[in-house]
């Protein structure tokens, strides 16, 4: 497959990166000469021009593109590149946005009209992460699939938990109704077997389906934290615009922006919302005192700054917020913000990345979400008829290692899945793949694959 990247920025760079480890044909272009030279290591062929140069998108050969994707900085370069690549023959053109206006239903067909397939508007899909890491303030991480027939929870084991040190076959037979898919434990990332046991400070990433959310609670010790319902976000971006417009209605959220100027824009951004907006520095404690920080049950941090929303979420935590979620768009601090127990680590350039991604892998592949913490990928698949998946129970269908199943969803009914378990035609798979080509995974999907 072949995939044309404009733009070197945070997006461009992560999905290259991504695709290189897939030994995909890429090309990326930027008139950055310096941002093209940090992929020097990676199997990424770059191309120093503008992305809205005609002769410059024949010579990267847009022609044969099955992929075209514009993340510029520049909404209207992206644009542009789209309606050009695709007059040029690209087959599919993605453009990230920053208009929302652009994301209404009915604005849809309009640019597909311009031959843009795809819109991406990465602060949209941070605010939805934030808002479903909000609605359970004991999970890090929070996944609904086929709106919660099957959910994925990454969660922080403490000393309260009831599942530590015994063997998870002990813990989590065919019929209990959750699956332990990943452990993180320090560095180390664990596909774990019946016989490895969770310990204290591991992130674990739990298969259940909604109906057990409450016993998953009960058994990793989390049942004292309170429900979020007061929220303070430091940094009144984008981002934070759309997580307020979307909040959930019980929530309450204060906005603490140091721009006056942006909190007149913000109070206007916000007229359908019942979101405070306050001019100060939320790392000012005074102030958080004041706007009742002791309180509030969350602390979100979405400045520009990673190192700011780092220090702001160990103050939050100290003054005893139990939920913090950070923006941390430098992904070498992503590491250092897990090591320092910050809470839930939000990447604006992964979430866009990993739903690009997606556009690049077959029609079996219809939802993809990267877990940048464990360095891995969850993978709903749709089961062809007659493909390998459904000649045999899954402990004998030979995945490879660093693959499991999670679970699957039939005709709307979440199930989880065991080593006995047959899959069917038509089911939608959900697949954990730890540093494996998701190439070598879908093959086992399609149907009539060659062996």
């Amino acid at each position: 497959m072949k995939i044309v990247i404009a733009g070197a920025g945070a997006v461009g760079t992560h999905l290259s990166k991504l695709l290189s480890r897939e030994h995909e044909d890429c090309v990326l272009i930027d008139e950055r000469e310096n941002c093209l030279n940090r992929l020097a290591d990676y199997d990424v062929m770059t191309y120093n021009a503008s992305p809205t140069s005609i002769q410059a998108l024949k010579d990267a050969g847009v022609a044969h593109a099955d992929l075209f994707v514009g993340v510029t900085t520049e909404e209207s370069t992206n644009i542009s590149a789209c309606i050009i690549a695709h007059a040029l023959g690209a087959k599919k053109t993605v453009a990230r946005i920053d208009n929302y206006e652009y994301l209404k239903p009915q604005n849809l067909k309009f640019f597909q009209e311009l031959g843009i397939d795809s819109l991406v508007y990465p602060e949209v899909l941070a605010a939805i992460d934030i808002n479903n890491g909000l609605k359970m303030s004991w999970v890090r991480q929070r996944w609904d699939v086929h709106d919660g027939a099957l959910v994925l929870l990454g969660i922080k084991l403490r000393e309260t938990a009831e599942i530590l040190n015994r063997p998870l076959r002990e813990l989590s037979g065919p019929d209990d109704p959750y699956h332990v898919v990943a452990v993180k434990r320090g560095n180390d990332t664990i596909i774990p077997g019946g016989l490895d046991e969770l310990r204290v400070n591991d992130l674990v990433y739990i298969m259940t389906t909604k109906e057990y959310i409450p016993y998953i609670r009960k058994i990793v010790g989390k049942e004292h934290y309170t429900d979020v319902k007061n929220v303070i976000i430091m940094g009144g971006g984008k981002t934070a615009v759309r997580a307020a417009l979307t909040k959930p209605d019980y929530m309450n959220f204060r906005i603490i922006e140091t721009d006056p100027g942006r909190c007149e824009k913000l109070n206007e951004l916000l007229g359908d919302s019942d979101a405070m907006v306050i001019n100060g520095d939320g790392r000012d404690l005074g102030l958080l005192e004041e706007e009742g920080i002791k309180n509030t049950q969350a602390f979100v941090a979405l400045t520009g700054n990673a190192e700011t929303n780092i220090l702001a979420c160990l103050t939050a935590k100290k003054l005893g917020v139990r939920k913090t979620v950070a923006m941390v768009e430098n992904l070498d601090y992503v590491s250092m913000a897990e090591g320092l127990d910050i809470g839930t680590i939000i990447n604006k350039k992964t979430v866009a990345a990993s739903h690009i991604y997606q556009l690049m892998l077959g029609a079996e592949v219809s939802n993809l979400r990267s877990l940048m913490l464990v360095d891995s990928e969850v993978a709903e698949f749709t089961v062809a008829e007659g493909s390998k998946v459904t000649k045999k129970p899954v402990k004998d269908l030979g995945l490879p290692f660093g693959v499991t199943i999670g679970g699957l969803v039939r005709k709307g009914q979440g199930m989880l899945v065991n080593g006995n378990s047959r899959i069917e035609p038509g089911d939608s798979v959900m697949v954990f793949c730890h540093e494996q080509k998701l190439n070598n995974i879908e093959k086992f999907f399609k149907k009539n694959a060659i062996w």
